[in-house]
């Protein structure tokens, strides 16, 4: 009694898989009819999905460059530094206007 090696195991692995798929293809193709063509392929096309426009957003959507948090940061203390210089003048002309009514 010869052993079996790896290689037989897979050669008849092999051989087996193949005549299996040939008998597949000889006792399939001849049974199927124009009909069940043109039903499976409708079939297989009901079953993708078709892209929704309503939910489709253009090209420069996409290509938008999202800004990181560094900068959403930078933005927002921009804007408290410029609101705090704006009050910081009010103050100032506020103070003015104080000191000449003290003078007067």
């Amino acid at each position: 009694m010869g052993r079996r090696t790896p290689k037989k195991k897979s050669r008849e692995i092999y051989n087996a898989w193949n005549q299996t798929c040939w008998i597949k293809g000889v006792t399939v193709n001849p049974m199927v009819t124009l009909e069940y063509n043109e039903w499976w392929s409708r079939r297989v096309n009901d079953n993708i999905s078709r892209p929704n426009l309503e939910e489709a957003r253009s090209i420069e959507e996409y290509l938008r460059v999202v800004p990181s948090e560094l900068e959403i940061i930078k933005q927002d203390f921009k804007k408290k530094t410029s609101e705090l210089e704006k009050k910081i003048e009010q103050l100032e002309e506020e103070n003015v206007y104080l000191k000449l009514d003290v003078d007067l």
